[in-house]
């Protein structure tokens, strides 16, 4: 038999070329590594069929390559792009494929010049294209499996690469080590039953004691961290409450908590105490501390008026003895539900509160923590929608004995108005509207915030003189506009100065402002003057005021500057 007859011939189908040009392949990395194969890929493409069939191999088969091999890859293809998605990817194996993918690997195969066990082969055989089908033939035994009867397709790489990369030598094994398997956090389940029961013999081992409870929680090893909620629920209820209302849970419970205790500032204290002790060793359970007030804040219409009262004498006196800075808006913000606020809960809470914590405290330091905890302009959101004004905030506070907070709100009231007016009148003068309407406007405030008349002239002024339209260089401008403004002006201060006693504070106005503002300090007697011409300031008046005026501020300075004026009064006087 002829030798080319001797060869076997196989036709190579679609679905058994991808299992060898993988078990090549893989095989290939496995025994020599990545490097000789890249080396391999890119000395084999040398023709147009090496080219393809390498391309083919990195881009479907997923054969990692260093960056300079896929450019060399890519430019070689001749896409002229050194980017090796340039290099396209074939969707099927065809015939021509296959050709490509063995012509390749009979490439690399030339080429791999290194000591390998078994056989080294410098050609695999021959290659025969038609339109439809690929064959080729090798007279080489290890390359004659590919020409046997079809292998399962599964064992086929296998079978493959057994017999390619045979190797007689023992793999190299780690010695003297040990496999450590990789430890986890181990999260204990939640048993704040447990914590809670554990606290609640501490109470009932010491009978109440709080000195001997705080000393023995201090040496305790419960887990604070954890169950810091559960401690300070025991602390306030006795034992664990059910969740959304103030019923005991299930456990143990003990009668010598915050809720049990007698309505009184006596009977509270020690607890606030006893709690301000743990909080120093352990300052992290402030904000369970906080959790527990806010949740129990918000739950008011589920304690009954006793114990109501005892949460505001407790909250009092936390603050009062400056429990471990618990922060203001904790307390205050929690009581702004539309229902407990609507059911009068809120109100009859805090006065409660301002109340105790008036016993020791000042109204300053009241207002501090109003302040701190943003309440201090909204005391009216404390009331039901229904009481929210200012006579019903006098008079609830006034029949509870909390006078001295009344007169604070009203002199906040009347600021705030005040404010108001000024802006309101400062307005209307700065757009020239018309007297009658700025004289209907100050009476309406007068009416409403009790301006006393005094008040009134001093105000006007202020409100005048801000209109004035300031020049910055100067002196003679501001002047003119000063003495311009006080001459459009001066019917409305003649409206309200209607008595000597006005006319004379208004003067000492004039006087202060003058002083303070280097801008008017020489239009003093100016401004009299003309006060005197239109009416506004009388003859008497003016003379009081230069004999006998008591504030110091510029006085020497002005009645020099008014003198010349005056004498001119005494004149007309004797002449008359």
């Amino acid at each position: 038999m002829a030798k080319s007859e001797e060869l076997q011939k196989r036709v190579i189908k679609e679905e058994e070329a991808g299992d060898v040009v993988q078990g090549f392949t893989s095989g290939f990395v496995k025994k020599f590594g990545l490097v000789k194969l890249t080396k391999i890929v890119v000395g084999a493409a040398k023709d147009d069929g090496c080219i393809k069939g390498a391309s083919w191999l990195v881009a479907n088969w997923q054969i990692p390559c260093a960056p300079e091999v896929e450019r060399t890859l890519a430019l070689r293809h001749g896409e002229g792009s050194s980017s090796f998605s340039s290099i396209p990817r074939f969707t099927s194996v065809t015939p021509a494929t296959v050709a490509a993918i063995l012509i390749a690997l009979s490439g690399m195969i030339k080429l791999f010049k290194c000591d390998m066990e078994g056989p080294l082969f410098f050609a695999i055989g021959e290659v025969k294209l038609t339109r439809k089908t690929a064959s080729f033939s090798s007279s080489d035994p290890i390359f004659s499996l590919l020409c046997t009867e079809r292998t399962p397709q599964a064992h086929f790489p296998v079978l493959f690469l057994s017999v390619l990369f045979m190797s007689s030598k023992e793999r190299p094994t780690l010695g003297g080590t040990r496999i450590k398997t990789r430890k986890r956090n181990i999260a204990a389940p939640l048993d704040p039953t447990a914590f809670s029961d554990a606290v609640v013999q501490i109470y009932l081992d010491n009978a109440g004691d709080l000195e001997l409870i705080a000393k023995n929680i201090e040496s305790s090893e419960l887990n604070f961290s954890r169950y810091g909620d559960t401690f300070f629920e025991v602390a306030f209820t006795g034992g664990r409450t059910q969740p959304g209302t103030t019923k005991p849970d299930e456990g143990e419970h003990h009668p010598y908590a915050i809720i049990n205790s007698e309505p009184t500032r006596e009977a509270i204290l020690p607890s606030v105490i006893y709690i301000q002790k743990i909080l120093r060793r352990r300052p992290f359970l402030i904000k369970n501390l906080e959790n527990v007030m806010r949740r129990f804040l918000q739950s008011l219409e589920l304690f009954d008026e006793n114990e109501r009262k005892k949460l505001a004498i407790f909250t009092a006196l936390a603050f009062s003895q400056k429990l471990s800075g618990l922060p203001p808006e904790t307390v205050f913000h929690p009581l702004l539900k539309d229902n407990l606020v609507g059911k009068g809960l809120v109100l009859t809470f805090i006065t409660d509160f301002f109340k105790e914590y008036l016993v020791e405290n000042s109204l300053d330091d009241l207002i501090a923590i109003l302040k701190r905890g943003k309440m201090e302009d909204n005391l009216l959101d404390f009331f039901p929608s229904s009481k929210r004004s200012a006579e019903a905030f006098s008079e609830h506070f006034t029949n509870a004995g909390l006078l001295p907070l009344v007169e604070y709100n009203e002199k906040k009231i009347f600021e705030v108005k005040l404010k108001e007016m000024k802006s309101a009148l400062t307005t209307q003068i700065s757009d020239e509207v018309d007297t009658a309407e700025v004289s209907e406007t100050v009476k309406h405030y007068m009416k409403e915030v009790k301006l006393p008349d005094v008040e009134v002239v001093r105000l006007l002024w202020d409100v005048i003189m801000d209109a004035v339209q300031w020049s910055g260089k100067n002196p003679q401008q501001n002047a003119n506009a000063a003495l311009r403004q006080v001459k459009t002006w001066a019917e409305l201060l003649n409206t309200f100065c209607t008595s000597g006693k006005l006319e004379l504070e208004l003067m000492y106005k004039i006087q202060i402002q003058c002083y303070d503002d280097t801008k008017l300090m020489k239009l003093f007697p100016e401004i009299v003057r003309s006060l005197y011409e239109l009416d506004v300031l009388a003859e008497d008046t003016i003379l009081h005021w230069f004999r006998k005026g008591t504030n110091p501020k510029g006085r020497q300075t002005f009645v020099k500057a008014l003198e010349p004026f005056v004498k001119w009064l005494e004149e007309a006087e004797e002449e008359d």
